[in-house]
């Protein structure tokens, strides 16, 4: 009777390491279509993996649905995905389903819904998820308005080197709220996002540059940020804005120092903003 029973246990082993493998093969073709941008092969791999109830097939279904990939566009059927995935636990998911609810994308636009999964991922360590409850706080949408909760949000997410929480941290830094005023701490969180080439950070370090707050005051550096900002903003308004701080900028300096601020603005990009 024991050698029986250690024989249906050794074949329940084995159909379980089959069936893993299998699944994981399957992902990896879905995967592999994807890269290869054939998304309608992509989801139809992905979709019965996604009813058997793989979680990750499930997030990246919802994905294609959201963003109409392999798939008609469907914002009710990528929350369908998302949802399923989130109740596995998967924190991808979960930032997923609350950017829907906060969109109000395949669902009715709920704030507190929102907060409730970016917190869930979050607390899983997902940056995207603490970027996004720091802005909840930050706005009081969903939950009070708390500064200080809004910064503790944006310093593990800017820690892991999300450059949209370094940005707003280091306006927090700039503006005291949540935290004590301070230039030196903006400055440093604005540099790190500039140098993953956020535009608005890159403007607004310009700016800590030309009025000399939490660095020494250089005209040469502030028209430099002020102009990779100008180039890199895709929204017209900060383009025009960035321009037209640069153009004052240099009406305190001579040619010779615009020369130079536009050679370091061109050595600075053509280096990818590293050691500027």
């Amino acid at each position: 009777m024991n050698k029986l029973l250690k024989q249906v246990l050794l074949v329940c082993v084995c159909l379980f390491a089959l069936t893993g493998q299998a699944i994981a093969d399957s992902l990896s073709n879905a995967k592999r279509a994807y890269h290869a941008k054939d998304f309608a092969k992509a989801a139809s791999l992905y979709t019965p993996l996604a009813k058997q109830g793989n979680a990750q097939a499930q997030l990246n279904l919802g994905l294609m649905y959201d963003n109409g990939q392999g798939v008609t566009q469907d914002y009710k059927e990528a929350l369908k995905w998302f949802q399923l995935a989130a109740d596995q636990g998967n924190a991808d998911a979960q930032f997923n389903l609350g950017m829907m609810n906060g969109r109000g994308e395949g669902v009715h636009q709920d704030y507190k819904e929102a907060v409730k999964w970016y917190q869930l991922a979050a607390k899983q360590g997902n940056a995207y998820a603490q970027f996004y409850l720091g802005v909840m706080y930050d706005n009081g949408q969903g939950v009070p308005q708390d500064y200080k909760k809004a910064v503790k949000w944006y310093q593990l997410a800017a820690k892991q080197g999300n450059a949209y929480a370094q940005l707003n941290l280091g306006m927090m830094y700039d503006n005291g709220q949540g935290v004590p005023q301070d230039y030196k701490e903006a400055v440093k969180w604005l540099l790190l996002a500039a140098k993953q080439g956020d535009a608005k950070a890159q403007a607004n370090l310009g700016v800590k540059y030309d009025k000399g707050q939490g660095v020494p005051q250089d005209y040469a550096l502030a028209y430099m940020w002020v102009s990779i900002a100008a180039v890199n903003a895709s929204a017209s308004e900060l383009k025009q804005l960035a321009a037209s701080y640069r153009d004052s900028i240099a009406k305190k300096m001579t040619t010779q120092q615009i020369a130079k601020a536009q050679q370091l603005a061109k050595k600075c990009t053509a280096k990818k903003f590293k050691g500027c």
